[in-house]
């Protein structure tokens, strides 16, 4: 059975699609990234993905490689919607500010961690500079 934290978390990634498709809203909140990305990837919206980090960006992709600036991230991504990987939301930690940086993390149900550094952008919304999806595997 799922808890209530987690269907309340399925349910609004569903109506942030249903709402917003296509429509690449930003994230007024860091903790808002996630859920934006999950959503997007589970309608096969790279460019939706992709918009959710600054031009020059880092993406931890295995091993010690990246993928570096929003050309690599989008390769990245569509490869692996491609092989039908399936994006599930971790329990998120509370984002730890500093000025305009954010850092945020979220625990997976097989024990690994999400740790990523947002940038609030000059408009009030946040973009991912470095995302780092897997730690401890």
């Amino acid at each position: 059975m799922r808890s209530r934290a987690r269907l309340s978390a399925d349910v609004g990634l569903r109506e942030e699609f249903a709402v917003n498709q296509k429509s690449h809203r930003p994230a007024l909140d860091p903790q808002e990234l996630e859920q934006l990305l999950i959503a997007r990837a589970r309608v096969g919206d790279v460019d939706g993905m992709v918009a959710l980090f600054e031009p020059n960006a880092v993406l931890a992709v295995g091993g010690s490689k990246v993928a570096r600036g929003t050309v690599e991230i989008r390769k990245f991504y569509s490869d692996l919607l491609a092989s039908g990987f399936v994006f599930h939301a971790g329990e998120q930690y509370p984002a730890i500010l500093n000025g305009e940086l954010a850092l945020t993390s979220s625990r997976y149900p097989n024990g690994t961690f999400s740790s990523e550094v947002a940038r609030r952008q000059e408009d009030g919304t946040w973009l991912w500079v470095i995302d780092c999806p897997t730690i401890g595997e």
